[in-house]
């Protein structure tokens, strides 16, 4: 029987937890970690302040951030997965430099952060990227901003901004002078709030079926902000909004790309890139385990443009 891969080779995560290496790092996971029936060390991953407690100590001990905070009822990440989105577009740069990792000197273009930043963290302290982190959302921003001016190592590093209308993605963030190297983005999944609410209360029920599920306000905390689970469109509208967007940035960006969380949209996104005259599209599938996740990447360059483009950014 083949193992199937939990994570990115790369992936500092991919072996699971080492909670007695993390509890030195940050004391304060400590009371969170227990013995399951497995005889396995592990968190109750339905309480947010676990959650948060478990993060926290993953930032610090991996990624240098010793200081690392969301405000209550923002979405809490998972942060094995997010790395994985991270090391697969190095492994796109990667390819598109005729095999040449192109770990450093890359710029990247965050859409989306949140208020944990995650992505642009990860980005950064990983492969050193700079990040351009962008939200709707100021509380977000403002808490982005906290996390980075908390964290030496990020000076500098990440710039967050932003975006002041809901009818834009790009425009208002990339600048007539800027170049990105990748774009990134979680898109909201819900088409409307009760959709999102209902999407949390599943996962809250099938994360800790034992204890009290009728904690409406924990189950709001633990599933995040509006503007981090839903959208008019959801998904589909969101993504293909951006795919027509991309086109006025189409030389000023070598990929773009984004997460797609149904399988089911991604004929229908593949169509309207063929429709926004894309040249080149891949859709690169990320293995964890029994789960399949995927995200779709398009570029308006021609492989002369991309190979030009890497001479110039990443040699």
């Amino acid at each position: 029987m083949t193992v199937k891969p939990q994570h990115h080779p790369r992936n500092a995560h991919k072996n699971g937890y080492d909670f007695d290496a993390l509890c030195q790092s940050y004391p304060q996971l400590k009371p969170h970690v227990f013995i399951n029936q497995y005889s396995k060390q592990t968190i109750d991953f339905s309480d947010s302040q676990a959650v948060i407690a478990l993060n926290t100590a993953l930032l610090r001990h991996h990624y240098n951030i010793n200081e690392w905070s969301i405000p209550k009822g923002f979405l809490c990440p998972a942060i094995p997965g997010r790395a994985d989105y991270i090391h697969y577009l190095a492994d796109l740069l990667k390819e598109t430099n005729n095999n040449k990792p192109a770990f450093k000197n890359v710029t990247a273009l965050d859409i989306g952060t949140g208020a944990s930043c995650i992505y642009s963290l990860l980005g950064n302290r990983i492969y050193d990227w700079k990040m351009v982190a962008s939200d709707i959302d100021p509380k977000s921003i403002d808490n982005a901003n906290a996390i980075i001016k908390a964290n030496q190592a990020l000076s500098n590093q990440i710039d967050c901004r932003l975006q002041t209308s809901e009818k834009y993605i790009f425009r208002n963030i990339i600048h007539n002078d800027e170049y990105f190297d990748i774009t990134l983005c979680n898109p909201p999944f819900h088409e409307s709030i009760e959709q999102g609410m209902s999407g949390t209360q599943r996962k809250w029920n099938n994360l800790n079926k034992s204890k009290d599920r009728n904690k409406k306000s924990e189950v709001l905390n633990f599933g995040g902000q509006n503007a981090e689970l839903w959208c008019k469109g959801g998904e589909l509208s969101f993504v293909k909004n951006m795919i027509k967007e991309s086109r006025s940035y189409s030389k000023q960006v070598l990929w773009f790309t984004s997460l797609i969380s149904k399988k089911d949209n991604v004929s229908k996104l593949k169509l309207a890139l063929k429709k926004a005259n894309a040249i080149e599209t891949k859709v690169i599938k990320m293995e964890q385990g029994n789960k399949i996740s995927r995200f779709i990447a398009w570029s308006f360059l021609t492989d002369d443009e991309r190979s030009d483009w890497c001479q110039k950014r990443f040699e």
